[in-house]
């Protein structure tokens, strides 16, 4: 597997398309396109808030036989609590049918922004033509589209061998606030032209999002409109994936690559973040235990703090491990912090030990940090990501709707 460029026109048949509407203030682009050239398996993970935006309702009925060729999505308003949300989410299937020929019950709909406001078609139906006009082999224009709060674009794209056969997956996301795990106003749209029954990317897609998007958070609000979603279309020509073999093992991999990538993109883009931060767990007695504890790691208001002052504050740490809920013990716990300035622990068998003040300072003042955790009570280990907490996320999220 390798990294390449395209993000989710990488794959074959794939068209993608931006415009500004008018959703969005000023001539920010705000609504987007996604379309296959073939009617392609499909797959979705949405948000476990049981407020939900309406667009996952009409997706939910659209892709429940397992299939799709459209994604629409626009920014600047989330289609959530409104009293005829359902009917404009259904309304804007029916725009993508009717420019362009792809039945509306294989098109899967999204919407981001803010709650609550009313969503006018009349802007969405008006920048119809330009958008599919606008469609071409590059995802750029698409993937600035679905953004909000982002300040920046989020997009990956890799090539995988199947049975022989070159097949190629990428995806782009959104994703700033609102971020923590359940599913987080978090996005993402992946396409890929290997063939796979639908049944078969329902299972790769819901058991890497364990590993993966589940596993980030930003400031601990799960969102309204979280959405995962896998469109592959099969023109690779690899046989078929139908059973859980080699071939399925290597699609899996290729997803979680892609699904991976694009959540340290959005930990590390996370509303007022100077910094991206990653737990790394190991030495846990279970898979659950590992997760639980790295995600209160990240989760932890305090050490998120710690990490934006660039103090090695260890004893937080600790202190989100023992209220995680794990119920492991930490009288083996060792503890370093790591950034490509080099590595200091800080944190051994559950106590402090003497270290420079100076060298972590030097680790912990860079952009990337890793907090290592070793519990020492087994072999499972598990990774999660978010971002310190700063000035500015108050900042933004002071006046996000006016």
């Amino acid at each position: 597997m390798k990294y390449i460029e395209g993000g989710v026109c990488a794959a074959k048949g794939y068209k993608a398309s931006g415009v500004h509407c008018g959703l969005k203030k000023g001539d920010k682009k705000d609504l987007a396109l996604i379309i296959s050239e073939k009617k392609a398996s499909a797959a979705c993970v949405y948000t476990q808030n049981l407020v939900k935006g309406a667009p996952i309702f009409v997706t939910r009925d659209n892709v429940s036989d397992g299939y799709a060729q459209a994604v629409i999505c626009n920014s600047g308003n989330a289609n959530t609590c409104n009293a005829n949300g359902i009917e404009i989410a259904s309304e804007m299937c029916t725009l993508v049918e009717n420019h362009t020929g792809i039945s509306k019950n294989d098109v899967i709909v999204a919407s981001t922004g803010v709650i609550g406001k009313v969503l006018d078609i009349t802007p969405i139906a008006g920048a119809m033509d330009d958008l599919c006009k606008g469609l071409e082999n590059s995802d750029a224009s698409c993937a600035a589209a679905i953004m909000t709060t982002d300040t920046v674009e989020k997009r990956v794209s890799v090539s995988f061998d199947i049975g022989g056969k070159e097949c190629k997956m990428g995806g782009i996301a959104k994703g700033s606030g609102m971020i923590h795990p359940n599913m987080a106003t978090m996005l993402v749209f992946i396409t890929s032209d290997a063939a796979i029954t639908p049944a078969l990317l329902q299972k790769a897609l819901s058991e890497n999002v364990k590993d993966t998007f589940n596993m980030i958070s930003v400031d601990g609000d799960t969102s309204t409109n979280d959405m995962v979603s896998v469109m592959s279309n099969g023109m690779a020509e690899n046989k078929l994936i139908d059973s859980e073999n080699e071939d399925y093992e290597a699609f899996k991999a290729a997803l979680c690559a892609v699904m991976q990538s694009l959540c340290m993109a959005i930990a590390k883009d996370g509303e007022g973040a100077t910094k991206m931060i990653e737990c790394d767990l190991t030495g846990a007695p279970d898979k659950d235990s590992a997760r639980i504890c790295a995600k209160s790691v990240i989760c932890s208001n305090l050490v998120k703090a710690a990490m934006f002052g660039s103090d090695a504050n260890w004893g937080r740490v600790l202190c989100a491990l023992g209220y995680s809920g794990s119920g492991v013990a930490l009288n083996k716990t060792d503890v370093s912090f790591v950034s490509k300035a080099g590595e200091v622990k800080v944190c051994e068998n559950g106590s402090g030990i003497e270290f420079s003040e100076e060298i972590a300072k030097k680790v912990l003042i860079e952009d990337e940090i890793t907090i290592k955790v070793d519990l020492k009570y087994g072999s499972e280990s598990a990774k999660a990501w978010g971002c310190d907490l700063t000035y500015d996320y108050v900042k933004i999220n002071g006046d996000y709707r006016t």
